[in-house]
């Protein structure tokens, strides 16, 4: 996240310190929860792969492909191709973290399916993200240090462009929840795992659930941070 030091060290880090400490400890605590029950075989056996592919069929997504990606939790729902890529660690493990991570993803093919909107929201506005997330604050720090109403103006259109990954970070949020809402109710429900393995499902989707949040207040933070920053240099000038 890119952050200009117009404004001093103190006005940086009450911005980003917060957003920053909660990432940290978000990135910890999943971290912490997958390798926990990425040692905990589950009682049935089955690897994230299969219980993907039984999740995509129980709701009628046979036409979903299910394919091994390399990467360390890399893994994701592509709804252009209806591909699910997991990682070796979900596709092949029999962990209790492999069945959670594979039932999220399939959870975002279940979101597909049914038209969930928030997922579509978030999948047509990439593109101005990636573009948005480098240029925004080109064009903010550009108008920053002019002086001139012109000036202004090209600062607040560096902070709307900014803005999209803010909106991409927020409609993040129920996208990834409603997905591991579904993983959990279906695991629960299916048969493939025991109820007692349930605890170790939700410590994993829910450590998982707050690096989204640290990620969203980040986001918002970012543009807060630019909004005062244009503030305060119109004042002193």
């Amino acid at each position: 996240m890119f952050f200009p030091m117009v404004g001093g060290y103190g006005t940086y880090l009450l911005f980003s310190l917060p957003a920053l400490l909660l990432g940290l400890w978000a990135q910890a605590k999943v971290k912490g929860a997958f390798q926990k029950y990425s040692q905990v075989r589950s009682f049935v056996g089955l690897s994230g792969a299969d219980i993907a592919r039984k999740m995509l069929n129980a709701n009628g997504l046979n036409n979903v492909n299910v394919v091994e990606g390399g990467g360390m939790l890399s893994d994701n729902y592509d709804p252009g191709g209806k591909v699910l890529h997991l990682s070796s660690e979900t596709y092949r493990g029999v962990s209790i973290s492999a069945a959670g991570v594979a039932a999220h993803e399939a959870g975002h093919a279940l979101q597909d399916q049914q038209g969930y909107v928030p997922m579509h929201i978030r999948s047509a506005i990439v593109p101005a993200v990636q573009i948005g997330s480098w240029l925004g604050p080109i064009i903010f720090m550009l108008g920053l240090f002019f002086s001139s109403v012109v000036g202004t103006q090209v600062a607040w259109l560096g902070i709307i462009i900014f803005s999209a990954t803010a909106v991409f970070a927020l409609v993040t949020l129920p996208v990834e929840l409603d997905a591991s809402r579904r993983a959990k109710e279906w695991l629960a429900s299916s048969g493939v795992l025991y109820q007692s393995e349930m605890e170790g499902i939700n410590r994993v989707l829910d450590a998982a659930a707050w690096t989204y949040v640290a990620g969203a207040i980040q986001a918002v933070s970012t543009v807060l941070y630019y909004v005062f920053l244009l503030s305060g240099s119109r004042r002193r000038n």
